[in-house]
Order: C-alpha cells, then sequence, then structure tokens
C-alpha cells in the first residue's frame, strides 16, 4: 500500500512543472516530500488532507492499486474531443449572444478581497479583461507573498470569460494549472465618463482550508489599457488591511460584515 500511495503521489506531480512547485504551493517541505515519494514515511492526517485537496483526490484514491490510479486519472484527463465540447459550449455562445458591449472595461486591473485562505489579509492580484472576435476575456495572476519578508511562495494563474447581461458584469474563472477551481464574481458596471474601481460579490473554494465554499467582496481597481506589468506583478501579494499598502477606501469595500438584521452578505451600488 506504500507503494502504491507514492506512485500514485509521484503520477499527479508529473502533471506539474515541477516536484518543488508543487511543494511550494502545498508549503510542504521538499525534504519530508520527497520521504513521500520515495515510501519512507507517509503523511500526517492534515498533510494527506493538504494533497488530496491540492490534486482533487479523495484518500482512498490515493490508496488505490497503483494500476487502477492511473487509469482512474489517465480517465480523468483525458483531452475532451470535438463532438464532446460541441454540446456545452452551446450555452456559452448563448451567453456570450445576449451579452452587451464590454469594450469600455478593456484593460488592466488590481482585483482585491480578503483571502480565503490567508486569514485577516487582503490579497491583490493583477488581472485583464481582453476580447477576441467580439467575445470577452479574463486573465488574473495571484502572486502570494510573505507579508512580512516580502518572499512569494506561490503563483496561481487563472482565465475565463465576462459576461454583461442585465446591467451586470460576470467573470467567471478558473486555475489553469490543476483546473480544479472555480471562481465567479458579479460586479456592478461603471455608468462614470472615466472608469475607475468596480465592486461586487464573488464565490469559490480556495485551495487551502479544505476547499471550503467562500464567498466576499470584491473591487477591481482599473489601471488603465498600457501598464507596466513587470511593475504591476511586483505590487501583488497578501497585505494587513491597516499596513497602508492598501487604500483605505478599498478596505472599507471589501470588508465582509452582514450588518444586524440583514441576512446575506451585499455590496451597495457605488
Amino acid at each position: 500500500m506504500a507503494s502504491d500511495f507514492s506512485s500514485n503521489l509521484a503520477l499527479l506531480c508529473s502533471y506539474n512543472a515541477s516536484i518543488a512547485e508543487v511543494c511550494r504551493k502545498l508549503s510542504i517541505n521538499r525534504q519530508q516530500f520527497n520521504k513521500y515519494l520515495s515510501g519512507q514515511s507517509r503523511p500526517s492526517r492534515n498533510n494527506m488532507r493538504r494533497i488530496c485537496d491540492f490534486f482533487g483526490v479523495s484518500e482512498a484514491e490515493m490508496l488505490l492499486d497503483h494500476a487502477q490510479f492511473e487509469q482512474l486519472i489517465g480517465l480523468r484527463r483525458r483531452p475532451a474531443q470535438n463532438t464532446d465540447l460541441a454540446e456545452p459550449l452551446k450555452h456559452l455562445d448563448r451567453l456570450y449572444q445576449k451579452s452587451q458591449n464590454l469594450d469600455k472595461y478593456l484593460g488592466w486591473y488590481f482585483r482585491y478581497f480578503f483571502s480565503f485562505g490567508n486569514s485577516g489579509l487582503v490579497l491583490r492580484s493583477l488581472a485583464s479583461i481582453t476580447s477576441a472576435e467580439g467575445k470577452y476575456y479574463w486573465k488574473n495572476i495571484e502572486i502570494i507573498r510573505d507579508p512580512r519578508s516580502g518572499r512569494s511562495h506561490q503563483v496561481n494563474k487563472y482565465e475565463g470569460s465576462v459576461f454583461y447581461l442585465a446591467d451586470r458584469i460576470y467573470i467567471v474563472e478558473y486555475e489553469t494549472l490543476e483546473r480544479n477551481t472555480i471562481t465567479q464574481a458579479t460586479l456592478y458596471p461603471s455608468h462614470r465618463h472615466r472608469l475607475d474601481r468596480l465592486v461586487g460579490i464573488q464565490t469559490g473554494g480556495p485551495t487551502r482550508r479544505g476547499r471550503k465554499p467562500c464567498a466576499s467582496r470584491v473591487v477591481l481597481d482599473y489601471l488603465g489599457r498600457d501598464i507596466d506589468l513587470r511593475q504591476g506583478l511586483r505590487m501583488t501579494g497578501l497585505f494587513a488591511p491597516d499596513s497602508g499598502e492598501v487604500h483605505p477606501d478599498i478596505v472599507d469595500l471589501v470588508v465582509n460584515e452582514i450588518p444586524p438584521g440583514d441576512h446575506v452578505l451585499e455590496v451597495d451600488e457605488p
């Protein structure tokens, strides 16, 4: 069973850029992780849960006979054929056909919200809205840095689609490496001449804390259509709300509080 587990873990790691990257994302010591891969030791229950959550498998599946596990993972990662895509994609096409023009919103944004997996810290990521052939697309890069040292230990990349329906902007994104998490945001459009901030609510499942479903207020702060990309990425990371790194107005907009008498998390139109 131990050899099956280590072989199964090695198979999952092979779908990533490197074992070092897996260790960084899991926040597990590389030396300890190597012992799991070699079969010298088994993860603690906490580490086992983190590993399973990260790869999107159950503990029972991780302990399967390696041949069975390889067949299971191969099935899950089988490339979709064109015939498989034709039917589901019609739903996206229907939304795109109904979606209004979003040219006003093309460009780069800082995205702010209280991190799902790092309690009490505001996450600032760099995102963009682009267009091609009448459709609108989203990209988002999160660099998780230690707020004290500034050192980065995790990079998450997301892509998705943007729709403008019934006077609301909808963003649906997925994590591009493991493709096992989806975030959906609903934002108020801007009716001002100059685009500045978009506010709304987003839902998703963090890659930490056992993937508990979460909801939060979110702000997109417009940067423009042409920016210094490297400088923008250097400014991303996790920040304490009182650190001075995030404007107080933005902190106020992303604080997640439900006033007495209310029962749902909501945001007022700006």
